[in-house]
């Protein structure tokens, strides 16, 4: 049996298997967060899919924190029940379940978050949104920590198995880990123990009020790609090191600022008229050119986010790390799990486009997923529709 169809564990818990559900924004849930039956519905069939483990869209944790149209949420005790609904789904189906807990920081607009965007620093207007946002002062700072714990209590009490808490892409616990985002002089920022103070701070406060074995998982940036330098493999290689020092049960590599380089996040196709139908006639000229620029300098390439997980693995110990980023053929999936390079593989877009793509794999029906990572299914997801594959030919394909 390949190795990607043998148990591997997270803290306490075993995964059947090494496939993991890469948090995936959905779109389906109700404005005010709470949980839909559709979005039940999307996990679900992951679940009878044969996926390990599955982990659903960033939850945020805190209004302010919502970062676009039916993200769901986990900022109040309303939204257990829903969410509750979803783990039994996924549990019912013999898979596992983390939470992914979040919070947009500047990645967001007044009418998401009901208030100006809140981030680590107020410097400069994000590229997409036009939005200066406002500095956090020491009480908002522990206000959102405290979020982040009280949400973590609300995932267990929902019955989830463990949690993921969302230091990448640009949202706000990547941005205080950031030196191109974080330009503070204070405790939060300035060093790099400073910066890695909030993600810190967050931790401890879960572990202390979570249940012992409880998995805690960082999905961690290897790599901003923001106009300045901001994390780079070197330093995320050290977050990491401290990550493990503190105790996390895992770690998922990824890359990329949803605002500054989304489509070096999820490198391959550019559906350049999906992004620029939202955009206003000065939006849709600056797109063109940093469409130009990213096609060049972010080609695709299986796995791209492989060569900066070997500088963070070593440091890690017996951490796992999940590696995200255009796994697509099994055999290439199969030597980064044998070589040790990572310990699960997590997928995204392939998900979307075929969620019974594990079960295949595993009954020997195909030897590559079918996902042609068109990005059409993101583009569409930025215009306000449901997450589900845009391009067409698989039955299977969304919800």
């Amino acid at each position: 049996m390949s190795v990607l169809f043998t148990p591997g564990n997270l803290g306490n818990i075993e995964i059947k298997n090494r496939f993991v559900h890469s948090a995936t924004h959905e779109g389906l849930a109700e404005p005010d967060g709470r949980i839909t039956d559709d979005l039940i519905k999307r996990y679900e069939v992951l679940a009878k899919g044969e996926v390990g483990l599955v982990i659903p869209g960033h939850l945020y944790v805190h209004p302010s924190g919502c970062a676009i149209k039916n993200q769901a949420g986990i900022h109040k005790d309303e939204m257990i029940p829903g969410l509750n609904r979803l783990t039994k789904t996924v549990h019912r189906h013999g898979g596992k379940i983390i939470f992914q807990l979040s919070h947009a920081g500047r990645q967001t607009t007044k009418d998401s978050a009901g208030e100006i965007p809140l981030a680590p620093s107020a410097s400069g207007r994000d590229p997409v949104n036009r939005v200066k946002p406002k500095e956090m002062d020491e009480e908002q700072i522990r206000e959102i920590i405290s979020a982040f714990i009280r949400a973590a209590e609300r995932s267990v009490e929902a019955g989830a198995d463990g949690i993921q808490l969302h230091g990448a892409h640009g949202y706000l616990i990547n941005q205080f880990l950031s030196p191109f985002f974080n330009r503070r002089m204070d405790k939060w920022g300035g060093s790099a123990e400073n910066r890695f103070r909030f993600l810190r701070e967050i931790i401890l406060g879960i572990k202390k009020v979570l249940p012992e074995g409880i998995p805690v998982t960082v999905k961690l940036n290897s790599h901003d790609h923001t106009p300045q330098e901001g994390i780079t493999p070197p330093l995320a290689a050290r977050y990491a090191q401290w990550l493990a020092e503190l105790g996390i049960d895992g770690v998922e590599v990824s890359c990329g600022s949803t605002l500054y380089s989304p489509l070096n996040t999820c490198r391959g196709g550019i559906p350049l008229k999906d992004i620029v139908d939202t955009l206003s006639l000065w939006q849709k000229a600056l797109a063109r050119l940093m469409v130009k620029k990213l096609r060049k300098s972010f080609p695709f390439e299986e796995g791209y986010n492989l060569e900066a997980a070997k500088t963070i693995k070593p440091v890690l110990g017996t951490v796992p790390l999940m590696l995200v980023g255009g796994m697509r053929s099994i055999s290439f999936m199969t030597s980064t799990i044998e070589n040790n390079q990572a310990d699960f593989i997590a997928l995204s877009r392939p998900f979307i486009r075929d969620p019974l793509l594990v079960k295949k794999l595993l009954e020997g029906k195909i030897e590559t997923v079918s996902c042609i990572s068109c990005n059409k299914c993101l583009a569409a997801l930025a215009r306000g529709k449901p997450v589900r594959c845009y391009a067409g030919g698989l039955e299977q394909g969304g919800i």
